[in-house]
């Protein structure tokens, strides 16, 4: 996996990635950079996932595979359920790519959380930062958000 390209002008703690650089203007102080991504929940919107999508970014979808069996998934993403989430991203990185069939992330590569509508994707968030994952953020709108867009990937 590569890394995105930083955006010029405040990196914040999200490490350059999109939707966590400060708002462009002169009264777009660090500050505001600061407490969007250290404050556990940098939120992307979904133009701003499909963008990120034609980029080696890591989709992570922690809903239960029932959800996604019944109702699709958004397109390139993989599903790790939120209860096998914290394994997972401590998983040998042969293991990890044997059961999920994608190379494990490292600490600092881009990573994006969804699930149905953002409480999940939050929570799975917070434990990636809690294991040292720099570069997370999440897709609030989640599964119902990126249907009113585009229809799902389904099997």
């Amino acid at each position: 996996m590569g890394f995105l390209p930083r955006e010029a002008g405040g990196a914040g703690a999200c490490g350059g990635l999109t939707g966590c650089a400060s708002p462009p203007g002169p009264a777009a102080a660090g500050a505001t950079s600061r407490r969007l991504c250290a404050g556990g929940a940098p939120s992307l919107s979904y133009q701003q996932l499909k963008d990120l999508k034609k980029t080696s970014v890591l989709h992570i979808d922690v809903r239960e595979r029932w959800e996604v069996d019944r109702s699709g998934k958004i397109p390139a993403s993989i599903n790790i359920p939120l209860g096998e989430l914290v394994e997972a991203l401590q998983m040998d990185p042969m293991e990890f790519k044997e059961r999920y069939n994608q190379k494990m992330p490292s600490k600092s590569d881009p990573v994006v959380f969804s699930c149905l509508a953002g409480t999940r994707s939050k929570q799975a968030l917070g434990f990636a930062m809690s294991l040292g994952f720099s570069r997370v953020q999440q897709y609030a709108g989640g599964f119902e958000d990126w249907i009113k867009h585009e229809p799902p990937e389904t099997k």
